[in-house]
């Protein structure tokens, strides 16, 4: 299953700063320890930042559903930025969404941070609370107040602002620095002499209750446990407490109860006080108990039998089990999983680790300008790969040219023939000018090629790393073959890719991929023509309209015969008309691009092009010249490549990996192969086309496409060990 787990980083990720700040937040050892939970189980694990770009973030990781596709859920750990009811930001959006989230509601979480307004259901629901007084200023009257009491912000966690106090003087101190410090109302609550407790609840039908926790206060009756105890001195804890069973078992229900009275959702934490009488005493409930590594939670679920791998997915299967009820339960790892990890857990943690360097490697590739007749750099792109494959064990042939950057052919393989042969194209049309650098956020990287070309390069890489890890490299065969025309259509590396295909089981080629994980079955053909316009006659000045007029008819007259044929297009391109009736002269050029889809259309569009050009040329007025013709011919649906694309999409479905197939009306290198060979395209990373030169790529492709690809390598089930 897909998760996210969204929590607070960038607190200024807004548009103002304005109202409560909010003071408590997961550190992100914490969260990264959630993600490795989650991903051990075999999860497909993003972490976001839940500031205002949120919706866009959840968007790109967690698309619309498809028909057939496992809906995601949200982990929620963000405490929110700023304002009210902070607790209830994320999933009050997440509900708008339509995305389902681990945690209780925007209602529940409404009540329960706010104190006041939990006492008043607690008491309407007899369950036994500390009389309290609400203050909105140090300068109301506070006479009525039974001494001492401890006073707290209305709608705070973990323990801000306490203060116990035991006359008038203390406590308008006390409310006065609450309101200022914290923008809110100020609670003053019956101090409790005597013992703390905790109970953590885990569920909904039923709710789970963890053993009695007790807070060491070391014999001290009036002790509290402040943030400050928390964050820096945490009192020892001791679970299962030192009491009764009878009031263990009392504790808990009255736990349960106060968890439902507040209708909150599959976790909390019930915090109590015990009197020297025994009498017990809800204090507060938080919904958002915390999973760090000193919180009371996974202290008592450890003792409930829960280590922090089975509680964290275990919460996440509570969750799961209310929405989706019992459909979901085949989806969901089992206890052994967690203890037995998965091969794609394995390689998604090793991917995940080596992200930064991944990303560096990356960095390098999109700095470097590969245009198709910069040699200079396109020598040294395929330099860097070399360096990255000689280090897994790779060997390379070398196929010198002199227009274009050497063509370079690398195995593993110890007789030439391959289970898999991967294409990489390094080359493009974007001039040292035109060149953007590689460029960085939390969710897209961005750069000149690293959609179509670049990114594909580190999937490989990345991929072929993750199986090294798991010493399975060795046991798969695989050609991979650096082009470095192909912005020229292969017209140096056609027979070299024709050749090594036909060594090989498999073809793999890993261009972009669009935002709906397409997979190429299919693309289109390629042909290219040049025609030019000149006037012959100059001393007539209207054939300077005459040229003009035919120039641009027979433009027209060429892109109208795609008009009535939707699976063809033809568009000119490059178009330049020059003239002058002083200087009496006339020239046009424009090249003319054709995508089709069959060789037999190809046939017939070119003869109409040359039928069309034919007109022309018997005019006396000016002179036609025209070339060009088929570049690559169309990759065409076989049942070889629906066979392959099925196996790819069975291993995506099981990593929670989003496949579609595609066709691509651009023509790629894959298009030299035979018909009949197994081929797919667009395993690359998924992105897009921007203004200008640039491209960029979602960054949590990256790893989702790595591991897509080394299971794909693996031929093999991805669950086997």
């Amino acid at each position: 299953m897909k998760i996210a787990i969204i929590y607070n980083k960038d607190i200024q990720g807004v548009i103002n700063t304005f109202g409560m700040q909010n003071k408590e937040f997961y550190n992100e050892v914490t969260v990264k320890r959630v993600a490795g939970s989650l991903e051990k189980a075999g999860h497909n694990v993003a972490v976001l930042d839940g500031n205002k770009q949120i919706i866009e973030r959840l968007e790109n990781f967690l698309p619309r559903v498809m028909e057939g596709e496992h809906m995601g859920m949200i982990f929620n750990m963000a405490y929110g930025i700023q304002g009210e009811s902070r607790y209830t930001h994320i999933p009050s959006m997440l509900e708008m969404l339509g995305l389902p989230y681990v945690g209780s509601s925007p209602s529940g979480h409404a009540l329960a941070l706010d104190k006041v307004l939990t006492k008043i259901i607690w008491k309407n629901n007899q369950l036994p609370t500390p009389d309290f007084w609400v203050f909105n200023s140090a300068e109301e009257d506070l006479s009525t107040v039974k001494f001492p009491v401890i006073v707290k912000p209305k709608m705070e966690s973990v323990s801000f602002g306490l203060r116990v106090v035991h006359n008038q003087a203390d406590l308008k101190d006390a409310v006065g620095f609450i309101v200022k410090e914290f923008s809110q109302q100020a609670l003053a609550e019956q101090f409790i002499r005597g013992r703390e407790f905790c109970i953590g609840l885990l569920g909904n039908s039923p709710v789970e209750t963890f053993p009695v926790l007790e807070i060491d206060l070391e014999g001290d009756p009036d002790a509290i446990q402040t943030v400050g105890d928390k964050k820096l001195r945490p009192r020892n804890k001791i679970c299962p407490a030192d009491i009764s069973e009878t009031l263990a078992t009392r504790m808990q229900k009255l736990s349960i109860e106060a968890f439902k009275a507040l209708n909150l959702r599959d976790f909390a934490r019930v915090d109590i006080r015990l009197d020297e009488n025994d009498q017990i005493y809800l204090l507060e409930i938080n919904s958002m108990a915390s999973l760090g590594e000193s919180g009371s939670y996974p202290y008592a679920a450890k003792v409930a039998g829960y280590d922090y791998e089975s509680l964290v997915n275990r919460m996440l299967d509570v969750a799961a089990v209310r929405y989706f009820a019992s459909n979901i339960m085949k989806q969901l790892p089992g206890d052994e999983r967690l203890h037995k990890i998965s091969r794609p857990a394995r390689l998604r943690s090793f991917l995940k680790a080596r992200q930064q360097q991944t990303e560096q490697f990356l960095k390098k590739l999109v700095d470097v300008n590969t245009h198709v007749r910069n040699v200079e750099g396109v020598n040294l792109c395929g330099e860097l790969i070399n360096t990255e494959l000689s280090q897994l064990g790779f060997r390379h042939e070398v196929f010198p040219q002199l227009e274009v950057g050497n063509i370079l052919f690398f195995t593993n393989a110890s007789v030439p023939r391959y289970d898999h042969l991967i294409l990489i194209p390094v080359d493009n049309r974007v001039k040292l000018a035109g060149q953007e650098y590689f460029h960085t956020d939390e969710q897209y990287l961005e750069g000149t090629g690293i959609w179509e070309n670049k990114g594909g390069i580190a999937i490989v890489v990345s991929a072929l790393q993750s199986l090294r890890f798991i010493r399975q490299l060795r046991k798969t065969q695989l050609g991979i073959l650096l082009i470095t025309d192909s912005s020229l259509d292969g017209r140096y590396a056609r027979m070299i890719i024709q050749q090594k295909a036909a060594l090989a089981d498999r073809i793999i080629a890993v261009g972009g991929s669009p935002r709906d994980g397409g997979l190429i079955l299919t693309r289109s053909g390629s042909a290219s023509y040049f025609m030019e316009f000149k006037l012959l006659q100059s001393k007539v000045p209207e054939n300077i309209s005459l040229t003009a007029y035919a120039f641009n008819k027979t433009l027209a007259a060429i892109t109208d015969l795609s008009k009535n044929h939707p699976e063809n297009l033809i568009a000119p391109f490059d178009i330049q008309f020059q003239s002058n009736i002083f200087k009496e002269y006339a020239y046009g050029s424009a090249g003319i691009s054709v995508r089709y889809n069959t060789s037999e259309e190809m046939d017939a569009i070119g003869q109409k092009i040359r039928k069309i050009i034919a007109q022309q040329k018997r005019s006396k007025v000016y002179h036609v010249h025209f070339e060009g013709g088929a570049k690559r011919p169309a990759m065409l649906k076989t049942l070889a490549n629906e066979e392959f694309y099925n196996e790819i999409v069975s291993i995506a479905k099981s990593i929670d990996v989003r496949v579609t197939r595609m066709h691509r009306w651009s023509s790629a290198d894959i298009c030299h192969i035979d018909r009949e060979m197994p081929k797919i395209d667009g395993m690359g990373p998924i992105g897009e086309f921007l203004p200008s030169n640039n491209e960029r790529i979602l960054r949590h492709s990256l790893i989702e496409r790595s591991l897509l690809l080394a299971l794909v390598l693996l031929k093999q089930s991805p669950w086997q060990k």
